[in-house]
């Protein structure tokens, strides 16, 4: 996967406008593998490559778009022709055109190291081996274990090349690699699930001898757990929830959101709208963030966009098309894949972490309730009025330590109430992949309900 090639596919396609004409070529090539293992055998391995092309053309203010999962060159030549036939049919738009050097302004893509070659030649029989190795590591991990519901691995080596008629060209690659394990455990109480996760860009990145402790140390301290009466109290997110429920208040930061109103920050740009201490950013330039690229969707180098600075918004993320729209211009943020126009996306959501660790904010928490997952996250919140009401599992936290585990529970404010409420931040920074890292955060007060 060499990848020169796939910008001298995506330049000979731009250089084919016609007068009065935008073209782009969007070009990717991909291969994943992912393996899940049940039972000491493979339950399922797929190993999958793609290489496509994308082409919007732009004419009139209306805009196509076409697209083939090849490369071949008689292939692209009909999908260029394809794409010219759509935009004839398309709707205008005063705001259509792709990005041009006016857009770029000059800067320069970070640089950033996201490929690990090394990757590239790990043998399928090794992958089988890690997930095998993680089943059995995890069912010997406690006595109480009594099952392995899923323990898998997964990678993918991803390269794409952006160029178009106005002279933006673009060449990203990358690698990722994860690997998981759920546990089952069972005391006669009734069985509690556990999960161990790690992710990186290579396999010397896992710390696969994590994922059998945590799955089995989440799995067994939820045993005996049972509903608790409803109150309001302090809550600890553990990252993962952290990270699930950030994702959801990201649309909120949509620029196309916010275009459409449906973002429940739109007008609040300056205002606080969180504790003063918090600092939301989404940083596609940090190469630890498994989402981390030197250019967006739109072949614009990307750039760090605070959203949060001291509590207070700082504005919206946008796409060329947004910010031509709404007069802010781009911030970097197209995401977009072959078969689509670039939409409006973060790749590195997070909280700027603060100085204690989870332990710290335990012992400084008092009574609390620790979620340690979260149930009917999409169905309970609502991302355009902020109403938030999940199910949720864990454990009381008193005088700095775990105490009883608890289920069968709601827990529900709003995503505008939480902002404001979250009293600390942990330091436990942990990037995973997908656009969102996690950590440990404590909102000083929500509604439990449950018995």
């Amino acid at each position: 996967m060499s990848g020169g090639d796939l910008l001298d596919i995506a330049r000979g396609v731009a250089r084919a406008a016609r007068d009065g004409e935008q073209v782009e070529a969007y070009v990717v090539r991909t291969r994943d593998t992912d393996v899940e293992v049940f039972g000491g055998e493979v339950e399922s391995l797929t190993t999958a490559s793609v290489e496509g092309v994308g082409i919007r053309v732009i004419a009139g203010r209306r805009q196509g778009l076409a697209w083939a999962g090849s490369l071949a060159a008689d292939v692209i030549d009909e999908t260029l022709q394809e794409a010219r036939d759509n935009a004839g049919f398309g709707e205008p738009d005063e705001w259509y055109g792709l990005a041009s050097p006016a857009d770029v302004n000059g800067a320069t893509p970070p640089k950033l190291d996201l490929w690990r070659e090394e990757l590239v030649s790990v043998p399928t029989e090794e992958k089988v081996r890690i997930a095998l190795d993680l089943e059995r590591a995890t069912r010997a991990a406690d006595t109480r274990i009594r099952n392995v519901e899923s323990a898998s691995y997964g990678d993918a080596l991803a390269e794409a090349a952006l160029a178009n008629s106005l002279g933006v060209e673009a060449h990203t690659r990358r690698t990722t690699c994860s690997a998981s394990a759920v546990a089952l455990a069972d005391d006669g109480s009734g069985t509690q699930s556990g999960y161990g996760f790690v992710a990186g860009r290579t396999l010397s990145d896992l710390d696969l001898e994590s994922i059998p402790r945590d799955a089995a140390t989440r799995a067994c301290r939820l045993l005996g757990a049972k509903p608790v009466p409803g109150r309001r109290i302090p809550v600890i997110l553990d990252p993962l929830v952290t990270r699930s429920v950030l994702g959801v208040l990201s649309s909120a930061f949509n620029g196309e959101s916010m275009l459409k109103g449906r973002s429940l920050f739109a007008g609040r740009t300056g205002e606080l709208i969180g504790a003063p201490f918090v600092q939301l950013i989404d940083d596609p330039t940090d190469a630890r963030a498994l989402g981390a690229s030197e250019f967006d969707g739109d072949g614009v180098p990307t750039r760090r966009n605070a959203l949060i600075v001291d509590g207070v918004m700082q504005g919206f993320l946008h796409n060329v098309y947004t910010g031509r729209r709404s007069g802010s211009g781009t911030t970097a943020s197209a995401t977009r894949g072959i078969g689509s126009t670039p939409g409006v996306g973060v790749r590195a959501l997070r909280l700027e972490p603060g100085p204690k660790s989870p332990e710290e904010i335990m012992r400084g928490a008092g009574e609390a309730l620790y979620v340690q997952s979260v149930s009917g996250l999409h169905s309970g919140t609502n991302p355009i009025s902020g109403d938030f009401s999940v199910g949720a599992e864990g454990l009381m936290v008193r005088d700095g330590a775990f105490a009883e585990p608890v289920r069968e529970i709601t827990i529900a404010s709003t995503l505008q109430r939480m902002l404001l409420d979250i009293t600390e931040v942990g330091s436990d920074l942990i990037f995973l992949p997908g656009a969102v890292a996690g950590m440990t955060v404590l909102v000083g007060e929500m509604t439990m309900s449950g018995a």
